[in-house]
């Protein structure tokens, strides 16, 4: 009767114990979740590693609206200044902005490099325009100007003549709006002193000569 009590007992035993188990999972369903959990922790690993890697995310640049200016180089000069600890070489970029409809300006923008020196130079030409007064696509008058060492005469010319100029001059006067002038310049032909030989005679322009 003993070993029947003992059995009967150990069998209780062995059923509460399975009760209490939990229900067997299948092995492939058991590894298939903790795959998938791997991978997507691979994958989001490998996204940022990717944005770390690959460099800036993809921005569109913010285009700037087109105010009808259109700009010229005239000359890049390399400048050098001393200072405590040895010279420092900048750039420096002379440029003529006009709308080709009488408004014209020039600028001079120093930076490390030709783009930043450009981008304050062509700031510096829109804030210092000058309108001159024009005749159809020549100039109302015959004007003489000096400025410093530079002596500028420009004359007006017939339609079809275009611009009988250097490459300084011709470049501010096409910004500008003429189309036919004769010029000629006098003295010294510095690219800087011409063009703002140029700008000044067509300050001093007038719809009629007095």
């Amino acid at each position: 009767m003993s070993e029947t009590k003992n059995e009967q007992a150990e069998i209780e035993q062995i059923e509460q114990l399975e009760v209490a188990l939990p229900e067997a999972v299948p092995a492939e369903a058991a590894v298939v979740p903790a795959a998938a959990e791997e991978q997507q922790r691979g994958d989001f690993r490998g996204g940022r590693r990717d944005n770390r890697r690959g460099g800036k995310p993809n921005r569109q640049r913010r285009q700037e609206p087109d105010d009808g200016f259109d700009t010229r180089l005239i000359k890049v000069r390399r400048v050098s200044r001393m200072y405590k600890g040895g010279r420092r070489m900048r750039l420096s970029v002379f440029i003529v902005a006009g709308d080709r409809n009488g408004r014209v300006g020039l600028g001079l923008g120093k930076g490390q490099d030709v783009a930043q020196a450009q981008t304050k130079a062509v700031l510096k030409a829109k804030k210092n325009l000058v309108m001159a007064s024009l005749k159809g696509n020549t100039i109302p008058h015959e004007i003489e100007v000096k400025y410093k060492s530079s002596r500028l005469i420009l004359k007006p010319a017939a339609p079809g003549t275009g611009i009988i100029a250097g490459s300084t001059v011709k470049g501010v006067l096409e910004l500008a709006g003429v189309k036919d002038a004769l010029t000629k310049i006098l003295g010294s032909t510095n690219q800087i002193n011409a063009a703002y030989a140029t700008i000044e005679a067509l300050r001093q322009l007038r719809s009629s000569r007095l």
